[in-house]
């Protein structure tokens, strides 16, 4: 497979939009450009990508790498695209397997080691994944703010080999566990506590 698809999404406010991840592989001159209106972050994850995939023990392709984040119109901003792009280049490459792709989503920067760094904007992304019914991987120290959402079908992960492995059907990540909310206690009223507002007692 010389194509890849990878889901994500970008933290616009409170809106976290999809972003499809496009990964090509040609023949020519090894190369590595990234299209799609991509930011300063964006930009910058080819070099983190680069290492990160290496550093996880898998071969970085020596061909000509095109990633277009698309829709173009739409403003990229942050690291979180490093983990879906690396995701895109191992599955065009062949190297994992893209049986979950489908029903998977992936946001997380990557350091240059292959680990998983927490990014800002999570919750909104989250909650966009939920309304998707969209499986999400993101990384282990998103967890906290993950367990706010109480959406079950975020998967955490500390490095890149984790994600592949699971990828793989190798082995599982960690889920999100649901806390339900704690019971409210009804009681009556008492209304000595409320200083005041004689007319509203």
């Amino acid at each position: 497979m010389n194509l890849a698809l990878i889901k994500t999404r970008t933290s616009i406010g409170i809106q976290a939009p999809l972003v499809a991840v496009e990964v090509h592989l040609s023949n020519g001159l090894p190369s590595f450009t990234i299209v799609g209106l991509p930011q300063t972050a964006v930009k910058e994850s080819k070099d983190r990508v680069r290492s990160a995939i290496i550093n996880s023990q898998f071969d970085f392709p020596s061909r000509k790498i095109t990633v277009n984040l698309s829709p173009a119109d739409l403003p990229k901003t942050g690291s979180g695209f490093d983990l879906p792009i690396a995701i895109g280049i191992l599955v065009a490459s062949g190297q994992i397997s893209a049986d979950k792709l489908d029903s998977h989503e992936f946001v997380g920067e990557l350091a240059l080691c292959g680990d998983l760094n927490k990014i800002t904007g999570i919750i909104p992304i989250i909650v966009a994944a939920k309304r998707a019914n969209q499986h999400l991987i993101i990384a282990k120290a998103n967890s906290d703010e993950a367990q706010l959402t109480q959406y079950t079908k975020v998967y955490t992960a500390s490095h890149l080999r984790e994600v592949c492995a699971y990828l793989m059907h190798q082995q599982a990540l960690c889920a999100i566990p649901y806390q339900p909310d704690c019971p409210r206690i009804d009681g009556p009223i008492d209304w000595s506590d409320i200083k005041g507002q004689h007319h509203a007692k």
